[in-house]
Order: structure tokens, then sequence, then C-alpha cells
């Protein structure tokens, strides 16, 4: 039972009296977060903003990862995802996944990577996207080294609600898109490339200051947020 039928049901209860409001109450001060003493655990952000709280499986122990991700299936979340996670999944994305009640797919996020380096964030968006009910379409390794290759993304671009794209080194590609796609443009620096590259700062700078008005920008490597707001905005632009 997801989060938002399960207070609908407690409610029920109280009101056809087959639960007192004293024990109705007792219920609901345990449903915003379930304290685990090593983690507090967001219970209700799906029911808040429609998305399940993630985990962030780096520095948690197999065990902690386990009981955060059991709390958030027992307080009826509609998927349960891990990412940099030592347990593999998808071995690309680092990221393991339970869909328990598969979301309705609503809206339509187009993504396209630089390079076949920037594979992992590409694929950790991919995936948070998917499990927030949207259709995903991607293109990878199309940059500006040879920008020739962009034409096969090019048809794609006007049926899209949102375009995320991710590319490390110099990012320009992010300032390409922002230019040509007439929905909203999410870039996401990556880390990927050497010297000056200064392990996605130089990306993140290039997007920040690009000259492409449409373009949003998230933190280095952060797949997961980009894939979220990325499907927050479809699901919206496709009501």
């Amino acid at each position: 039972m997801t989060s938002r039928r399960r207070l609908e049901a407690l409610f029920t209860a109280v009101a056809d009296r087959e639960l007192t409001p004293s024990a109705a109450a007792d219920e609901l001060a345990s449903m915003p977060f379930r304290d685990l003493s090593y983690a507090r655990v967001d219970t209700h952000r799906e029911l808040r903003q429609g998305a399940s709280e993630a985990i962030l499986g780096q520095g948690k122990t197999p065990e902690q990862v386990a009981g955060i991700a059991l709390a958030l299936a027992d307080a009826g979340a509609s998927s349960v995802l891990v990412t940099r996670a030592d347990a593999i999944e998808h071995e690309l994305a680092r990221t393991v996944w339970v869909e328990r009640a598969p979301l309705e797919k609503r809206g339509n996020v187009l993504i396209i990577s630089a390079g076949t380096s920037d594979g992992p964030i590409v694929h950790e968006t991919r995936i948070r996207a998917e499990l927030l009910g949207t259709e995903v379409t991607v293109h990878e390794d199309v940059g500006v080294a040879g920008l020739h290759r962009l034409a096969a993304v090019l048809p794609d671009l006007p049926d899209a609600d949102v375009v995320v794209v991710i590319a490390g080194m110099d990012g320009a590609l992010a300032s390409v898109i922002g230019g040509l796609a007439a929905c909203p443009v999410i870039g996401v620096p990556t880390s990927v490339g050497y010297g000056s590259a200064r392990h996605g700062e130089t990306a993140l700078h290039a997007m920040l200051s690009s000259c492409a008005d449409g373009l949003a920008v998230v933190g280095i490597d952060d797949g997961l947020g980009a894939g979220t707001v990325a499907a927050r905005i479809a699901r919206r632009a496709a009501r």
C-alpha cells in the first residue's frame, strides 16, 4: 500500500469507527519518519513530493542500507532505489532498486550524453526518471568532438518534455542542446576528464555560464537529482 493510500485507509477507518481517533493519532505520529537510530528515514517524501526517498549506498553498511530500504518499503514507497551501491543490479550505474508499485508513465524525458564515459551518470538519471513514472529515451556519445553525431538526436527533441544533457570535459554539449530545444534543459556536469577538467569543475562552470537561457544545472555527477527534477517537469507537462 502506498503512503497516500495508507493515509486514506487510516482516515476511512476513523470515519467508519473501526479505529479510534487516539489510535489514529498514534499511527500518524510514526508516519512522517522512521527513527532507526543510525538514520531518520523520511517516509512521507513521496506523499509530499511525488518521489520516494532514495538511499545513497556510499558510506553505509549493507545492514544500514537494508534497514532503510525495509523502512521505506514498509511505509508504502512505490519504489526503493539505492545509488552508489556495492551490491550491483545495474553495474555501470552502481544502482539497485525494487519497484513494488510501478507508476503510470506520463511525460517524455530525453537524455543525451557527450561521451561513453558519462554512462554511469546517464543510467543513474535514466533509472530514477523511469522509476518516477516517465518514458525515457537515451542517446549516448554525441558530444561536440563529433557534432555531426547529433543529427540522430534532433528528431527526438520536439517530443521531449524535458532534456537532460550529461557531459564532462568542457561541458559544451549542454549549451548546444540548450540553444536547440524548446523545452527545459537540465545540464549535468560529470567528473569525466583530466588536467584542467578539474574533476567536473570546468564543465560545471561552463554550464553555469552558458548563454543558452533555457538551461538549468545540477551538481557534478548528480544523476539522481537530474532524474528527479526531469521526471517532475515531464509529468506535469503531460497532465
